[in-house]
């Protein structure tokens, strides 16, 4: 019986909890982190549209985002970095 292989659960990534200064470099260690093909989710308190435009800027076309929930209290965006 061949064996099952299962896609790792992405990383969760929480800023609520962060200080502003802290959150950009934790989300920015994460995706230098990530493989080609992994995932991320983010979780903030608020809309991250600041931060998808560093990284857009920072890793153009690298990285693809989709926002799994997208407020009013709570925001969470899945980051995958594109298999090269």
């Amino acid at each position: 019986m061949p064996a099952t292989t299962h896609a790792a659960e992405p990383v969760i990534v929480d800023l609520r909890p962060m200080i502003p200064p802290e959150r950009h470099a934790t989300v920015f260690a994460a995706l230098a982190a990530l493989e080609p093909g992994a995932t991320f989710v983010l979780i903030n308190d608020h809309a991250p549209i600041p931060l998808l435009a560093r990284i857009a800027e920072n890793w153009p076309g690298l990285f693809e985002h989709e926002f799994l929930r997208d407020g009013p209290d709570v925001w969470q965006v899945a980051f995958t970095r594109r298999a090269v």
